[in-house]
């Protein structure tokens, strides 16, 4: 599974981990992904999102309609 938000587009961050004797080795930051279900009134259903936690509180604040059409306006199936 990827770690990408549906409603942002978050996706990992790359960088290294620095140990006490200063040795550089890659590591990779995940955005915190959860699965949720919603029910969208202007669909009739429910769908099933891949989404951040910033990502939640989005959904919570513009509301599920508007964000599953800014899904759906960029090509991405819901």
């Amino acid at each position: 599974m990827s770690a990408r938000c549906q409603v942002l587009g978050t996706v990992p961050g790359f960088g290294h981990a620095i140990s006490h004797s200063h040795v550089r080795t890659k590591r990779r930051w995940d955005p915190n992904v959860q699965k949720k279900r919603y029910r969208v009134p202007s669909l009739g259903r429910t769908v099933t999102l891949r989404v951040s936690a910033r990502g939640i509180k989005t959904i919570d604040r513009d509301g599920i309609d508007v964000v599953v059409a800014r899904i759906q306006a960029r090509g991405e199936k819901v």
